[in-house]
């Protein structure tokens, strides 16, 4: 992905570390969403990107929010969205936030158990409740599919369980997995929210949405080898359209769909200008020579997904230089704080000074949520909106 000309002007004009958002860039993204899949709605995840002018940005176009704590729930509705358009979307829940929750006035909440579905009930008495299916995660960097989401057969026990206790059984949800890059991991989904709502008319549950979940990929990230990953966005899209016409059409054509895209708004819409702290070349144990390019800004303070993402790094004051392989590491004295080092090599100026400037791209998503509150003494990036 190529930046577009106001981020690429903010990072130039940056002169310390910090993280720059294109607030039109994310506007023209989720224009794009919306126009690819009519009538689905969109709740953005909140925790993706919980910056308050990106949240205006999407709330203004009419996104909702997928809220996973009463924080979050207080941010979301900072921006004026109606409570209607935000849900409690975490499974994981204290009885003190479920109260708070339905105290905002939130009455949509995600669910996987039957002590789940009891403590909304007691806390939030008449929600709504949609339960969460798990999946296999295959195809995903992230594949999220342990700690959430519950068997086909405890998706019908749960919804059941909400009904005889006075909740509304309203939907079901999936989640293919963060940064999934196949349409399989799609067309699986589709086919066992099939199935569930077969069985749950069975059992005289007729429920109103189906919420589709995260997973829709960022388009620039690269590989460990600094080739794009380049996910299959178009056939996806068509996936989702016909899957979700196909699950309309098994519930009589009454059914709504939401979808709660992160990274897929605003990854490639976000980057970070950091700066070169050292080029340096050690020999290893092994015997073979490395190059390390340790930056100021690393795991800790703005680039935690670095264990499964290798961003693209621009040199802007080295246009035209001769490269060298290295190990891409931040600044802490921790050592996971660094690219893998047996397999992730990136290309670096040769030439390249403490103090330079590095355009960190397609890092605007989780950029800010995992910052630290200065590891190490490290300070958090500060953020600039450009529009």
């Amino acid at each position: 992905m190529i930046p577009s000309a106001g981020l690429r002007t903010a990072l130039a004009a940056a002169t310390g570390d910090r993280i720059v958002y294109d607030l039109a860039g994310i506007g023209e993204r989720y224009a794009a969403l919306v126009e690819e899949l009519p009538g689905v709605a969109v709740r953005f995840a909140l925790k993706a990107c919980p910056v308050d002018e990106v949240l205006s940005q999407l709330a203004g176009q009419g996104a909702g929010f997928d809220a996973a704590s009463p924080n979050e729930i207080t941010q979301a509705l900072r921006t004026g969205v109606p409570a209607d358009r935000v849900h409690y979307g975490n499974t994981v829940k204290s009885d003190r936030g479920i109260a708070e929750a339905y105290r905002l006035g939130i009455r949509d909440f995600a669910t996987d158990s039957l002590e789940d579905v009891a403590a909304i009930a007691a806390h939030a008495p008449g929600a709504r409740v949609f339960c969460r299916l798990a999946t296999s995660g295959e195809g995903a960097l992230w594949g999220l599919s342990r700690k959430f989401g519950c068997s086909a057969a405890d998706a019908v026990l749960v919804l059941t369980a909400a009904r005889t206790a006075g909740l509304t059984p309203a939907g079901l949800s999936v989640h293919v997995g963060s940064q999934q890059m196949t349409t399989e991991a799609w067309q699986d989904a589709f086919e066992q929210l099939g199935e569930v709502l077969e069985t749950l008319g069975r059992h005289g549950i007729r429920l109103d949405h189906v919420n589709l979940g995260g997973g829709l990929p960022a388009l620039g990230y690269q590989d460990r080898h600094g080739r794009p990953l380049d996910p299959p966005l178009d056939k996806m899209f068509a996936v989702i359209r016909e899957g979700t016409e196909r699950l309309r059409e098994l519930a009589g054509g009454t059914l709504d769909f939401v979808i709660e895209p992160g990274r897929h708004l605003v990854a490639d819409q976000g980057a970070i200008r950091a700066h070169v702290y050292r080029l340096s070349s050690r020999r290893q144990p092994g015997g073979e020579r490395q190059h390390w390019l340790y930056l100021s800004c690393g795991k800790f303070n703005g680039l935690y997904e670095m264990d499964e993402l290798q961003y693209r790094l621009v040199f802007p004051t080295h246009p035209d230089a001769e490269y060298v392989p290295a190990v891409v590491a931040g600044p802490t004295c921790d050592s996971d704080d660094a690219y893998d080092s047996e397999h992730a090599r990136v290309p670096v100026p040769r030439a390249v000074a403490s103090g330079d400037p590095v355009w960190i791209l397609s890092s605007g998503a989780y950029a800010t949520s995992y910052l630290t509150q200065g590891f190490n003494g490290f300070d958090p990036l500060p953020c600039t909106m450009v529009s």
